[in-house]
């Protein structure tokens, strides 16, 4: 074990001296478990924050049928294009993703497209479930990132730090196999995946995340962390300008994803007055609760329509009134008229009555 100067021992972090167990005939990789527990996080945490904007949880397991294996393709690819020196020297090689090689940027592309082109075929608002599954996607990669652990991969630069990590002599990169203990960089990306997956979920229950945002932070805030971890890796890698061909790929994601956000922020969304769709959660809740800010959906059109009812039965009320009075006054009237017909009708007799009186004496 390494030592200080003085003679005390240092405290480090061992790594496993197995990446795997026998299962009766079949032999479980650690780094394939842990992949399993990963997706089967996301699925449940997704499910849950789907739910919870209204949308149908079943859509979750569709998508995740469809992501999954376009997510580990694309993954692979991704892995294969930026590091072919890793890759197993057989003719299944491309394809030994058990023995750890999955590019993240890759594996998100692939799951993005599958995934998207699911929930549109649904009728679901993609923004909107982008946002559900943003800190179920961190939350898979940190569960991953132990498989790297077991795999005694993704590790730093050399360190004597309390906390460093001892890798075996096999496992150490040409022109490091003196020293035994590496930053744990792996350890680094889990506490920060769980982290901003916090965060994410915060800020998405207390500040006016639009469709896509949550999502877009995501991409930032992860390829901005992997600036920093790509400064300190040590595993091989292609290289540009005597820079890890991915930290330059991490630089030009983190930028898009921040202007994504802000467009993202900018645009109408489904949830902030603009257009809806018909599909989406939000829509649907609207639909069943009402607009508050236009007076729309059944609730005020009840409304509404008792008002009408109340307003209609008023005027018919007061219509019937006038309608009553009127009728009255016509027919005193008419009586008045007839009164003075018959009034007119006894003056004449009573004139023609006098005129035979004078004509016979």
């Amino acid at each position: 074990m390494p030592i200080h100067s003085h003679g005390l021992p240092l405290a480090f972090i061992p790594s496993p001296s197995v990446n795997g167990f026998h299962l009766g005939p079949l032999f479980i990789h650690v780094y394939g478990l842990m992949y399993v527990v990963g997706i089967a996080a996301a699925i449940y945490i997704t499910r849950r924050r789907w739910r919870a904007l209204g949308g149908n949880p079943d859509l979750v397991s569709d998508v995740a049928i469809w992501a999954v294996p376009a997510g580990i393709i694309g993954g692979r690819i991704y892995f294969d294009i930026t590091t072919p020196a890793d890759i197993p020297p057989h003719w299944w090689g491309f394809l030994a993703v058990w023995s750890g090689g999955l590019g993240i940027w890759g594996g998100i592309a692939g799951g993005a497209a599958a995934g998207i082109w699911r929930v549109k075929r649904a009728g679901a608002d993609a923004g909107l479930f982008a946002n559900a599954i943003a800190p179920a996607l961190l939350v898979a990669q940190a569960v991953g990132r132990i498989g790297n652990y077991f795999n005694q991969e993704l590790f730093g630069k050399p360190s004597t730090l309390p906390w460093a990590l001892e890798i075996s002599p096999a496992h150490r990169p040409a022109g490091y196999t003196q020293f035994a203990t590496f930053q744990p960089s792996f350890l680094y990306e889990i506490i920060f995946d769980l982290a901003l997956a916090a965060f994410l979920v915060w800020l998405g229950h207390h500040r006016g995340i639009k469709p896509w945002g949550l999502f877009a932070l995501y991409v930032t805030g992860y390829s901005a962390f992997r600036i920093f971890e790509e400064t300190i890796r040590i595993d091989s890698s292609e290289r540009f300008l005597g820079l890890r061909l991915n930290f330059y790929v991490a630089t030009v994601v983190t930028l898009v994803g921040i202007a994504w956000f802000i467009r993202a922020q900018r645009a109408r969304a489904v949830t902030a007055g603009g257009p809806r769709s018909a599909g989406s959660p939000a829509a649907t809740a609207l639909t069943e609760h009402g607009d508050a800010t236009n007076g729309s959906g059944p609730a005020a059109d009840s409304g509404k329509s008792s008002a009408d009812q109340t307003d209609s039965s008023e005027h018919s009320a007061g219509q019937d009134g006038a309608d009553q009075a009127g009728a009255d006054q016509a027919g005193a009237e008419q009586a008045g008229a007839e009164q003075d017909r018959a009034e007119q009708d006894r003056a004449d007799q009573a004139g023609a009555g006098q005129d035979r009186a004078d004509q016979h004496p």
